[in-house]
């Protein structure tokens, strides 16, 4: 779910800016899944220039705060969300913790570092969701450890089908700054890409998984 037009084509511009998302149509990108992609995101880029990371910063932790009230610990999915979870969970003076995929396989057996107490209200932020499945992990995680997750924010989705059923399946509220639609609308405007270019970007969003197999 988007909130604000505004803020989702602002993230879109910066996130195409400094190269965190990559539009390539004509030489698709192959992701670990084996699927071709002609985007490629990697919102760990945005750490490295402050001016964009205090932007999203703020924007995540307006959100909380409006939609969740202050909660008592920001958690953030490892390992992509774990910088820019600790700026919110600092830009609101509460304290942070991060989810691992799986438990240690040594020392404390942890899967989630930090201190967290049972019954406590957490918001986790996650920068990217696919399908969505590693981020609801954590939140089963979380709540195996007794904390009452009030809700998911992101800083961008690529907006699938699968992830929305499973985010409703689940029964987690997700946020995201940005998404596709708003990227492909920010980058035509901009003339980051073609009329041309849109069309086959919208085909890869319709079947990602056959798409130029």
């Amino acid at each position: 779910m988007i909130l604000n037009k505004d803020t989702a084509k602002k993230t879109a511009e910066l996130l195409l800016k400094v190269k965190a998302i990559k539009l390539n149509p004509g030489e698709p990108f192959q992701w670990a899944s084996g699927w071709k992609s002609p985007i490629y995101c990697d919102n760990r880029v945005t750490l490295s220039y402050p001016p964009v990371r205090i932007f999203l910063k703020e924007e995540i932790a307006k959100i909380v705060e409006r939609q969740y009230g202050k909660p008592d610990v920001i958690a953030g999915v490892a390992t992509g969300a774990i910088a820019i979870g600790i700026l919110v969970a600092q830009e609101l003076g509460v304290p942070f913790v991060y989810v691992r995929p799986e438990p240690k396989k040594h020392g404390r057996k942890n899967q989630i570092e930090g201190y967290l107490e049972s019954g406590q209200n957490v918001v986790v932020i996650e920068d990217l969701i696919s399908t969505g499945n590693s981020s609801l992990n954590a939140v089963v995680a979380l709540k195996e450890a007794g904390a009452v997750v009030k809700g998911m924010i992101a800083i961008f989705s690529y907006g699938f089908d699968i992830a929305t059923q499973n985010f409703k399946d689940k029964n987690i509220n997700l946020i995201t700054l940005s998404n596709y639609e708003n990227l492909l609308e920010q980058a035509l405007d901009s003339s980051y890409i073609s009329e041309k270019e849109l069309i086959t970007l919208h085909e890869w969003r319709r079947d990602p998984s056959t798409w130029k197999q």
